[in-house]
């Protein structure tokens, strides 16, 4: 792991090197705002916001907010609800709102339902203290199940990608089609197979730290063109990781975090998939794209040239062109 140091207050400021492998798991970089707190300077104490404030600015409905499968999740449902079913999966750090554009595209055609992973966003922590993939997949069947919904199409990026395709694998008579934005899966160096990450005490601190202009400067590693990352946009990111109890949910995940080989899992997937990834991601490189195309049977790798980790939020009405034509198409 390779790092910067610059003089901040009394103590170091630590930066996390673009392109190492904590920022392929942390898929904003967030991991380098812990460091503030070893400087001693209380000027960087990031307290909580209140849940009603939040509620009050990025809530649409009050019944938006549901109970499944024993915890309460941020869930938006739109789109005529006689279609065909699509749900989105944000990535670490993220949340519902990163798909705005996309969903705004696709719920003309398609049943659109996205939410909040517990700990993230609006969706309090998870009320069991799981956030293991399992429990994921889990999640999404007794949503489907709730809804009345038999099958349905996927879409994620980063961590809702292997999210995804782990669903697809488990329950491949209620997957249609699979659309990977760049997504999380495969072991590298800091997170092996079959084994627990340690969480570095530095990365603990991010209960206590975050200064939005830290995150603003790590969100930047997600794009290609930093002029598409509006104020507004790095506020929401900076408002919703402040809501309670998601930071301490964000490492609680990434302790219970065990990848396993996934070539088998990949392997069993029959529904066709899309995978969309930017040829600049520094979060989780384009050459992996190669370990997908390599495992999956039904598989279109379509590269975005001059594009980031966040297609949906730094080029979203180019990206979701091919998107919506992919889920369109008949599967023979």
């Amino acid at each position: 792991m390779q790092f910067r140091y610059a003089k901040v207050c009394s103590g170091p400021r630590i930066e996390l090197a673009e392109g190492t492998q904590m920022n392929r798991l942390l898929s904003l970089g967030l991991i380098t705002l812990a460091a503030f707190l070893l400087s001693g300077c209380s000027a960087f104490y990031t307290p909580d916001k209140s849940r009603a404030e939040l509620e009050a600015k990025y809530l649409n409905h009050p019944s938006d907010l549901v109970e499944v499968a024993e915890t309460l999740l941020h869930v938006r449902d739109t789109g005529p609800k006689d279609a065909q079913t699509v749900i989105l999966l944000h990535g670490v750090g993220s949340h519902l709102q990163t798909w705005d554009e996309w969903a705004s595209a696709l719920e003309q055609d398609f049943r659109i339902i996205r939410f909040d992973l517990p700990g993230a966003g609006l969706s309090p922590p998870d009320a069991t203290g799981d956030y293991t993939d399992t429990r994921a997949v889990a999640i999404i069947t007794a949503l489907l199940d709730e809804r009345g919904i038999e099958r349905t199409a996927l879409i994620g990026n980063s961590l809702g990608g292997r999210i995804a395709w782990t669903f697809a694998a488990r329950y491949p008579e209620r997957t249609d089609k699979l659309v990977l934005v760049s997504p999380d899966g495969f072991a590298s160096p800091g997170f092996e197979y079959e084994t627990k990450p340690r969480v570095p005490f530095a990365l603990r601190l991010i209960e206590y730290s975050l200064p939005q202009w830290l995150l603003r400067r790590n969100l930047a590693l997600a794009y290609s063109d930093t002029s598409k990352m509006s104020r507004a946009r790095v506020q929401r990111y900076h408002d919703l990781i402040r809501a309670p109890g998601v930071r301490r949910a964000l490492l609680d995940r990434m302790r219970q975090t065990v990848l396993q080989p996934p070539e088998p899992l990949l392997a069993s997937i029959s529904a066709p998939v899309l995978l969309v990834w930017g040829e600049d991601d520094r979060i989780i490189p384009f050459d992996n794209s190669t370990d997908y195309e390599a495992a999956l049977r039904d598989v279109t790798v379509l590269p975005l040239p001059g594009i980031g980790h966040l297609p949906q939020e730094e080029a979203p009405t180019e990206t979701v062109r091919p998107v919506i034509e992919f889920l369109s198409a008949r599967s023979d």
